[in-house]
């Protein structure tokens, strides 16, 4: 299956483990609670996927590689006690609790939460010595003496032997005590995950037209030639750094993460041509809505190539804005529950200084914990970090103010929060005036054509896109999203009826 469908078994495995009967106990005991095993080829998102499990269920995630450890490391080392057995005193070996169990205890201690996944990356890559070890961790959940605290989960995953020298084969008797998930690269739907993580419009553009490059491993003369979902997204954030540096990206930069030869120098020769495009068809323009004769006439005698490369520049810039539009929003959001609360804090109060100080360092707890939890994406770790700097800062200015009374502290964050929310007014209009200019442009190059298709396709598939225009709205995206994708549907369907006729008749 692909990944998105494993994420929605594990979460489902996540609740289902997790559920408990009115008497407290789980509905499923702790015995039938298999442990989930992600096998799939590597740099496929199986790490990722359980990140994002565990955030959306909210619970505790510790990960670890098993690489990295060694029998002592992961099963604790020995240290002799006495003990005392009919009347005579023995000397018994024990061991100290086990390095990765005892992480499961320190997150429980540092966020607070008692249920969570212990999960373990390319657990059939352990070492000889540590393999009797992993698979008494599948069977018994138990690391050593010491098991696995309750209402935690053990999922795992591995390689198939064909991607790595060092894999052992599971034994039956192993197998039959997990829950094994086989998972498959899919470009479709890693490309869902790519638009939310802001995955660099290059790469987004060359693999819709390079599909069979998103996921390659090849064995040679000269060794591995491999891409991977992995390589691509690490790729991405390597690019953006550069970008913003003004470094130089050549063919040898590329290389060291799309470690296939030929699709490493293909993926080069097109960001040239993609960084070529932005230029000639002066994509900033025509999204504040200044495109030209010239670029519409350009892109119609375009190849259908170049068509999905301007049109991927235009949706990479459109999600930079859609982006900043959902940060702004939730900033704004949180900035004023915080200020609701402050103002009852303060009705109650006659100083000002003291609540206000109160609320920013409970903020900043909260915000700590859901962080060290792992509860936290990017954009809203950014958008909560903006909130508190902006409070901070309304602080020191009613301090530089003198504001004596909670009236006239509460008056000034009023003014200052107005501010904020002019300015995520003013995100939210460039981005729809952008969204708006850019149908312009596909409008007079191509009216009503494939090419609108597909960006209306593409606008749906985007986690930001679809957020900004369901709460935002887009009259040209709801009538060509009726419009041409119903046509579409019905082609398919017609297509669908006479394919199945012609089988009849033959």
């Amino acid at each position: 299956m692909d990944i998105k469908r494993a994420k929605e078994e594990i979460s489902r495995s996540v609740v289902s483990y997790l559920a408990k009967d009115k008497f407290g106990a789980y509905r499923i005991p702790i015995v039938r609670q298999r442990p989930i095993l992600l096998m799939g080829a590597p740099g496929i998102g199986k790490t990722a996927v359980m990140e994002q499990v565990a955030r959306e269920c909210g619970v505790a995630l510790v990960s670890y590689s098993i690489t990295h450890h060694t029998r002592q490391s992961a099963i604790g080392l020995p240290f002799i006690s006495h003990k005392e057995y009919g009347g005579k005193e023995y000397a018994v070996t024990e061991y100290t609790m086990s390095e990765i169990i005892a992480s499961v205890y320190d997150k429980m201690e540092e966020t607070g939460l008692k249920e969570g996944i212990l999960f373990i990356d390319e657990i059939n890559c352990a070492s000889e010595t540590l393999a009797p070890a992993m698979l008494q961790f599948l069977q018994c959940k138990t690391f050593g003496a010491h098991k696995v605290p309750e209402g935690w989960l053990i999922a795992a995953a591995g390689n198939p032997p064909e991607y790595n020298k060092s894999v052992r084969e599971f034994d039956v008797v192993t197998l039959d005590r997990v829950k094994k998930i086989d998972v498959e690269p899919d470009f479709g739907v890693w490309k869902e995950y790519a638009y939310k993580q802001g995955i660099h419009g290059a790469i987004l553009s060359y693999l819709e037209i390079r599909k069979d490059h998103f996921y390659a491993m090849e064995t040679t003369v000269d060794g591995k030639r491999f891409v991977t979902a992995r390589g691509w997204e690490d790729l991405s954030t390597i690019l953006r750094a550069y970008e913003e540096m003004e470094l130089p990206v050549d063919e040898q930069l590329i290389a060291q993460y799309v470690q296939h030869k030929k699709i490493a120098k293909d993926f080069a020769n097109y960001l040239d041509l993609y960084r070529k495009y932005r230029t000639d068809y002066r994509v900033d323009e025509i999204l504040l809505g200044n495109h030209t004769e010239q670029a519409v006439a350009k892109l119609q005698d375009a190849p259908f190539d170049e068509r999905l490369s301007v049109m991927g520049l235009l949706l990479s810039r459109l999600n930079e804005g859609f982006q900043a539009a959902h940060e702004s929003d939730l900033m704004v959001t949180g900035l004023h529950e915080a200020l609701l609360t402050l103002k009852s804090r303060l009705a109650d109060s006659d100083s000002w200084e003291e609540p206000f100080t109160a609320l920013l360092e409970e903020r900043e707890t909260a915000f700590t914990h859901d962080r060290k939890a792992g509860f936290l994406e990017k954009p809203e770790e950014r958008a909560k970090l903006r909130e508190l700097e902006l409070l901070a800062e309304y602080s020191a200015a009613a301090k530089r103010e003198g504001c004596r009374t909670a009236d006239a502290a509460f008056t000034l964050c009023k003014e200052e929060f107005a501010r904020a929310a002019e300015q995520r007014e003013n995100i939210v209009s460039n981005a729809a005036a952008a969204l708006e200019n850019a149908f312009a442009f596909l409008e007079d190059a191509f009216g009503a054509g494939q090419e609108m298709i597909i960006f209306i396709t593409e606008l749906t598939a985007g986690y930001y896109s679809v957020r900004f225009i369901s709460e935002n709205g887009s009259e040209k995206y709801y009538r060509y999203n009726e419009e041409l994708l119903f046509d579409e549907k019905q082609k398919s369907i017609l297509q669908d009826i006479e394919r199945a006729r012609t089988e009849r008749l033959f």
